[in-house]
């Protein structure tokens, strides 16, 4: 499929470029827990997650993290992969969600937030105080076969003037990816953006902080390598509207004209 692909490449009219590829299917959960009161809609159930993920399964996907689907992209067998993710690093991946995720044989990339260890979604102005990870809950997230990614320092918009300058982005991007490595004894690979909130600069920043992909939500025209579209997953999502958001995908995503290149390596905790 890759050698197919790099064909057509060739064989592109003078001045096209590459043709674009279908971007990966990524779908975006955060929380796993039984709490009700879910102003943002960021709240799956134990039971809500285990059938939808149950649905994959009968179709032939398997969950996996975003390194694990962009590697085997490349080598030209990802067609039966599905990227799964956790935003904010809620502690209650490991209580809920871990064990789910083993059931149906599925792994995952968590973004978690070094500069809230322990603390809670303080910025969330509506809905409960949610326990974040601690340094060893990141760890053990890790030792479970999962890939850590940061998302970013302290859940900041990227995009926002008060903290766009250079020293923000920064400590968003490079300080937090240093904390990780010096948690988990390895640099994470995978930024996620706080709200889904992308521009040029923090494209850049995240770049030059030396990551090899990003996750972003609806990236318009800067989808690419640094900026992955995602698919929202919530309680409401039952087995037609994920198949409706499969079919959509490719139809509301711009493909990538680039690849991300990832090192020849997979997750291991302590690597």
């Amino acid at each position: 499929m890759a050698a197919d692909q790099a064909s057509a490449d060739r064989h592109a009219e003078p001045g096209t470029g590459p043709r674009p590829t279908p971007p990966p299917w990524l779908l975006m959960y955060h929380s796993v827990s039984d709490c009700r009161d879910d102003p943002y809609r960021v709240t799956v159930t134990p039971a809500r997650l285990d059938r939808q993920l149950g649905w994959l399964r009968r179709r032939g996907l398997t969950g996996v993290g975003v390194g694990a689907l962009l590697r085997a992209r490349a080598a030209g067998y990802g067609d039966g992969l599905v990227g799964l993710t956790f935003d904010d690093g809620y502690a209650d991946f490991l209580e809920n969600a871990l064990p789910v995720l083993r059931r149906h044989e599925c792994t995952a990339t968590v973004f978690v937030l070094p500069g809230l260890l322990g603390k809670d979604n303080s910025w969330d102005p509506l809905g409960p105080r949610k326990p974040l990870l601690t340094a060893e809950g990141i760890r053990a997230v890790a030792r479970a076969g999962m890939e850590i990614g940061s998302h970013g320092l302290r859940h900041e918009n990227l995009t926002e003037a008060a903290t766009a300058d250079d020293e923000v982005l920064r400590r968003e991007t490079a300080y937090s990816r240093q904390l990780l490595r010096d948690i988990t004894g390895r640099a994470p690979e995978g930024y996620c953006y706080p709200y889904g909130a992308v521009d040029a600069r923090a494209v850049d920043a995240v770049r030059r902080a030396g990551y090899s992909y990003a996750c972003a939500i609806d990236a318009g025209d800067l989808t690419g390598p640094h900026a992955l579209p995602r698919a929202h997953v919530d309680e409401k999502d039952t087995a037609p509207r994920l198949r409706l958001k499969q079919l959509l995908h490719p139809l509301r995503r711009r493909g990538l004209t680039e690849e991300p290149v990832l090192p020849n390596a997979t997750w291991e905790a302590g690597r």
